[in-house]
């Protein structure tokens, strides 16, 4: 090929965890991107994942506490669809209320649990190495914020998007890309660099989702 020439790289889907509630939980939210109104048979998904009936139904009952799905009375299991627009709604509204918790949780925050989140986020040395990132800066800051209705929204509204933004990090490069942010926003919080923090959390917060448009068209049917 001629100099300087590149071959774009076709975007792949991340790859599933192991675990059986979180492999049904991934697929589900990968095929809630489709945008559609799906309903689930508990029969048929048992089926499929070659597990009991009580076992689908156990595990449909814990996706449908985090927001994943309802359950409509003798029509099954109906997968909440991904909404773009609703998840930019979520994102400006997550802004908000966490550097508000940031603000709220700045004369309680430990530095010992800072320096553990920040050496729990480097990035893999090599591109062969194994990773996994740290998400536990978010809940630590709702948390030691102390404001039970920043709680009490990401409880009831956020369930679904966590679930989401756990499987965009299973595609490697985000994965890289949320322990780098990472490594901005805790250095600036251990400095007590207030200003910083406040910027780099809110990149992370509206930055941090390159996957989701390049993966939707890619989704299968389930």
């Amino acid at each position: 090929s001629r100099k300087g020439t590149r071959t774009r790289r076709e975007p792949k889907l991340p790859e599933p965890p192991r675990d059986p509630c979180e492999i049904i939980a991934s697929d589900l939210v990968q095929l809630s991107l489709r945008g559609e109104p799906i309903y689930l048979r508990e029969e048929a998904t048992a089926e499929k994942y070659d597990i009991s009936r009580s076992a689908i139904r156990n595990i449909l009952h814990r996706l449908a506490g985090e927001g994943v799905l309802d359950h409509i009375p003798r029509r099954g299991w109906h997968l909440r669809p991904f909404q773009q627009d609703d998840l930019l709604a979520f994102i400006e509204v997550r802004e908000v209320l966490e550097l508000k918790a940031l603000e709220l949780a700045r004369p309680k925050l430990d530095p010992g649990e800072l320096q553990r989140m920040l050496d729990l986020n480097v990035p893999p040395a090599s591109a062969g190495s194994s990773l996994s990132v740290d998400e536990s800066l978010h809940e630590y800051l709702f948390a030691t914020a102390g404001n039970m209705y920043i709680r009490d929204f990401f409880d009831r509204q956020g369930r679904y998007y966590r679930l989401l933004f756990v499987w965009e990090d299973h595609d490697r490069a985000v994965a890289i890309e949320t322990m780098r942010q990472h490594h901005k926003i805790l250095p600036a919080l251990l400095k007590k660099n207030w200003s910083a923090a406040r910027k780099a959390l809110s990149h992370h917060i509206l930055d941090n989702h390159p996957i989701l448009p390049c993966v939707i068209r890619l989704v299968p049917l389930f």
